[in-house]
């Protein structure tokens, strides 16, 4: 899987300041410097100030600033188990790529168990992997063995039965119910700071299933080079949280 920053609002820590000061102001702020809008905050630099305010923001629950910058991700290669567990956060925009006008009849069936097309999750080939609701820690290799047969296996037929079915003239629409909730989509999806403050309470969570969780921690770090203070005060501060709502 990878993950993307497409787009992102300019600026997005300026602007935070900007909207949480217009809340205090006499004076209508856009006509202001920012300079003069943060003249009152405490800091000897303008980096000092944005500090103090922001970490002032999330320490008092005053999240509403939070919600004018906007980041656009896109991630290629997660699965469908995975895009099903994202979509559900109803306040993010989402594009994904569509198994009704975009066939894989070109995919060798035999290069599935190399990872194309279908996402082979840790726990096929790991020993050690633990789920959230296993009871034991590893198994043996005789097991790991019998396991990424029948997994490769089962998805190699998939692929193969979806390709036979588009050979006869199914629609790729009808065609894809048979393929694995692990076969591969590409997603575009865009939210604010707050919402994705929010996703990372629910998806970076240590019991959430590694492959979201994987994602979201590769959103955190590309949202950490994007708003460094915000998302330093959350690192440090929100994570693990166990209020995990809406912040």
């Amino acid at each position: 899987m990878d993950v993307t920053l497409l787009e992102a609002t300019q600026n997005p820590e300026e602007l935070i300041c900007r909207a949480a000061r217009n809340d205090y102001m006499e004076a209508f702020n856009p006509e202001l410097s920012f300079e003069e809008t943060m003249e009152t905050v405490e800091g000897d630099t303008i980096e000092e100030k944005k500090a103090t305010l922001i970490g002032h923001l999330l320490r008092h629950g005053h999240y509403g600033p939070f919600e004018h910058a906007q980041a656009t991700f896109a991630v290629k290669g997660c699965s469908r188990t995975c895009m099903a567990q994202i979509t559900r956060h109803r306040h993010v925009s989402f594009d994904v790529r569509s198994m009704r006008y975009v066939s894989f009849d070109d995919v060798d069936p035999d290069d599935v168990a190399n990872g194309e097309l279908v996402v082979f999750p840790p726990s096929v080939t790991d020993p050690d992997w633990v789920g959230r609701k296993n009871k034991a820690g590893s198994v043996d290799e005789e097991t790991v063995e019998q396991r990424e047969e029948i997994f490769a296996d089962a998805v190699q037929q998939s692929v193969q039965a979806y390709q036979d079915l588009l050979d006869l003239d199914m629609p790729p629409e009808d065609a894809r119910f048979v393929l694995p909730l692990g076969t591969e989509v590409n997603i575009v999806f865009s939210m604010n700071i707050r919402m994705l403050m929010h996703v990372a309470d629910m998806r970076a969570a240590a019991d959430a299933q590694w492959e979201v969780r994987g994602m979201t921690e590769d959103v955190l770090d590309l949202a950490a080079e994007w708003a460094p203070i915000t998302f330093e005060y959350y690192n440090e501060n929100m994570r693990n949280r166990k209020n995990r709502l809406a912040p």
